[in-house]
């Protein structure tokens, strides 16, 4: 995310969005350059028009789902855990009974 940053400062200041400029603004906020991830930043800005893509960019809100929604989905997952442990119960017993067979 720190190298969207770098690039968003320096259009900011109209400076060129290129390997050196990015390296530098990294570097200034305390993290060593990862090469690969500069490389790929530039060549990907290098086609997109980030005036018109800031223009473009819409805020979507974020919202919580409302509490009716979310306790149905919710009940079913109790019956589910006790299915489980049920079956865990049935497979141990099994499982011990085979063992006793074994020195009966």
């Amino acid at each position: 995310m720190e190298y969207i940053y770098a690039a968003l400062l320096l259009h900011r200041l109209q400076q060129p969005i290129n390997e050196e400029n990015i390296k530098k603004v990294i570097a200034a906020a305390g993290i060593t350059p990862n090469e690969v991830k500069v490389k790929a930043l530039v060549s990907a800005l290098s086609e997109i028009n980030i005036e018109e893509a800031l223009k473009n960019a819409t805020l979507t809100p974020i919202t919580a789902p409302a509490a009716p929604a979310q306790a149905p989905t919710q009940a079913p997952a109790a019956p589910a855990k006790e299915e489980k442990k049920e079956e865990e119960k049935k497979g141990e017993e099994e499982a011990l009974a085979g063992l006793a067979s074994l020195f009966g």
